[in-house]
């Protein structure tokens, strides 16, 4: 629980702080942006000190705990032209952020960010641009936010060489797919409870359709491959046909289903793809339950590493900022100076971007029943050289609306989709075929 901390405690911890503290501007106070000021006002770290907060309708964001010296702004530029020199931003979006960013980078000020999408699409671009005027861009919070991930790449695994990224990374699909797999309802039902409790968004398609999740995809190969894709280059299949049958079905395979978000740097290729996937169900990614996020890396030397938690909400979020803050502070050769020791920005290659994976699939239809279905999808699978691996059919479904599945041997998507869209034309089946990949264990 958030604590509000005592307005008297909070000043005098704040005029106890040393006049060379490192001064901070705050540019967003919504949720996380409280959080962080909370963590500042009560926390006594005299090494950081905040100065400046930003936000639209600034009067009506105003608290009596935050220290009288503070300046409340709605302008931007009162931030950019003061003498703080570490602004944090967290209005999110693209636009004003990318601007803001980019001005406070170039007078020479570090930033720290929780904006996804802004690294996501121009993270290399503003990585060079902080290099060059000698200051620091930190983005820990951007993906999983309390979960430690992106400083362990940046830090903990700089020495290994990564080979892939794979990951949960979205709490609101993990939510709705755990309770569909708990409870069998349904997945409209399962969405309304991840929206009564806060996990979703009223439209929660950027969630829903993969586009939050390939977003912080982009950042992990940033950080992790050095790679730099653009989020709309890989591939996002939405979890919205997952239904309780398939929980169902996978279950018989030994496995679950959950959003995965993957990436394999092999060669000049990068292999990536975010959408739903049947995964072991005693597999790391299987044991996941609820709003939690989880990431596996793979590395050349050092194997596979694991980092686990929650993935949002104020409080863990405005942790990894704050992190991403105090590393920041004290890697400035001194209060009394811009300038920051800034390694140089890493190298980052413009790899090819494939969806083109090897592996096992799941392929559930819904049909009106009769005689000869089976026959006509095994010819439909043998002239493209698909190989089957099982056929399972639950009795005790309405004739009408039958519910049945075949998976097939490893083969690359590429070969399997134009199987599927002549599937697709067969005047028996009732819903597209759900056509998932099958994620075995290593």
């Amino acid at each position: 629980m958030t604590r509000t901390p005592n307005k008297t405690t909070a000043k005098a911890g704040h005029e106890s702080r040393s006049a060379s503290a490192c001064r901070v501007a705050l540019i967003g106070f919504g949720t996380v942006g409280t959080a962080v000021a909370k963590i500042l006002c009560e926390s006594g770290d005299g090494s950081l000190r905040l100065t400046h907060i930003c936000n639209r309708n600034v009067e009506r964001k105003k608290q009596s705990w935050v220290p009288s010296d503070v300046v409340w702004t709605d302008d931007p530029q009162v931030v950019l032209s003061s003498d703080v020199q570490i602004v944090i931003e967290l209005i999110g979006g693209l636009h004003p952020a990318e601007e803001i960013v980019r001005r406070a980078l170039e007078a020479g000020k570090s930033v720290v960010t929780a904006n996804k999408q802004l690294i996501a699409r121009h993270g290399p671009d503003l990585l060079q641009l902080a290099a060059s005027h000698r200051c620091q861009l930190e983005f820990g919070a951007s993906v999983a936010g309390g979960v430690p991930v992106l400083p362990a790449l940046r830090t903990g695994l700089c020495g290994d060489r990564l080979t892939g990224i794979a990951g949960i990374l979205n709490g609101t699909c993990n939510y709705i797919l755990s309770r569909i797999e708990n409870a069998r309802i349904p997945f409209s039902e399962a969405l309304e409870e991840a929206q009564a409790r806060g996990y979703a968004e009223a439209d929660a398609s950027e969630d829903l359709d993969g586009g939050d999740a390939r977003a912080k995809l982009a950042i992990l190969a940033l950080a992790g491959l050095h790679t730099r894709v653009v989020p709309e280059a890989i591939r996002a299949r939405t979890i919205r046909p997952v239904d309780a049958v398939d929980f169902d079905y996978a279950a018989d395979l030994g496995c679950t289903i959950r959003q995965i978000s993957r990436a394999d740097l092999r060669e000049s290729t990068l292999f990536a793809d975010v959408g739903p996937c049947l995964v072991p169900s005693g597999s790391p990614f299987g044991r996941v339950q609820r709003n939690l996020n989880l990431v596996l890396t793979s590395g050349q030397y050092g194997g596979d590493m694991a980092f686990l938690g929650a993935g949002a909400g104020g409080d863990p979020t405005a942790v990894a900022v704050v992190s991403d803050l105090k590393f920041v502070a004290e890697r400035l050769p001194d209060a009394g100076k811009q300038g920051a020791k800034q390694d140089a920005a890493p190298k980052v290659s413009s790899p090819a971007i494939s969806t083109d994976f090897e592996t096992p699939w799941y392929l559930r239809f819904f049909v009106r029943d009769r005689p000869g279905i089976v026959a006509k999808l095994a010819e439909i699978l043998a002239a493209h050289h698909l190989n089957i691996d099982s056929l399972l059919q639950k009795p005790g479904f309405d004739k009408a609306a039958l519910p049945f599945v075949i998976t097939l041997e490893p083969c690359r998507d590429s070969v399997l989709q134009p199987a599927l869209e002549k599937m697709a034309t067969l005047d028996f089946s009732i819903r597209p075929c759900l056509c998932l990949p099958i994620l075995r264990e290593s």
